[in-house]
């Protein structure tokens, strides 16, 4: 795992190829769009999609805590997907990580599909605000919007990038963003889609690709 270190709102993060923000400076640890249960939502429906997302999903954020040694965990919206994505299976694998994990404070800045879906179980000791929430200089944000308060961290977007190469070739790869007015981080859950940002001059983009985030030149 490679990841990259930058400089955002004169604060040092790093940016994991997770799909995870560390903010060491308050031991945070920040992520946006685990869309949890939307797997489960489609084979509802009859769609018939992967079964382990959630337990690979859990596992990549396993391996962020433990790497980083975050003191706190930030989601930045959409931690459940639907109510039909509510699934015993999804629900039961999301206790016993929290149960293994019951020490970490974490915080949900309720996001529109937690409008939808619900806040987690009581008892997962989960925080649970509406947006803004400032922790300056950020403010977390499900949906990205300007600030006056401080610089805007936020998910929903579920960014990519579109990177061009040699001989032709050409991907389309989630991405870290940071514009003029706020920052996006990829959607961590796995069963997602993604919108392609086109960054102005001056504003950075991190690609995620094979392990390691790189900057986009």
């Amino acid at each position: 795992m490679t990841d990259a270190e930058t400089m955002v709102a004169g604060e040092r993060v790093a940016l994991l190829p997770e799909r995870a923000l560390f903010w060491p400076g308050e031991g945070a640890l920040v992520i946006a769009d685990p869309h949890f249960g939307k797997a489960a939502a489609f084979r509802a429906l009859g769609v018939p999609v992967p079964e382990e997302t959630t337990r690979d999903n859990l596992a990549r954020l396993d391996a962020a805590l433990a790497r980083t040694s975050a003191r706190r965990l930030i989601v930045l919206g959409d931690f459940l997907h639907s109510k039909r994505g509510r699934s015993a299976e999804v629900l039961d694998a999301l206790a016993r990580w929290r149960a293994a994990h019951a020490a970490l404070p974490i915080l949900l800045v309720r996001g529109n599909h937690d409008d939808r879906a619900g806040d987690p179980p009581d008892e997962w000791g989960i925080e649970c605000r509406e947006e803004p929430v400032e922790c300056l200089p950020f403010v977390w944000r499900h949906e990205p919007a300007a600030s006056e308060s401080g610089y805007v961290l936020a998910g929903h977007v579920h960014p990519a990038v579109h990177l061009r190469g040699a001989g032709g070739l050409s991907a389309t790869l989630p991405c870290f963003y940071f514009g003029r007015e706020y920052g996006l981080l990829p959607a961590f859950g796995n069963f997602t889609g993604t919108a392609t940002v086109r960054p102005r001059p001056g504003e950075q983009v991190y690609a995620l690709a094979d392990g390691a985030v790189l900057r986009k030149a």
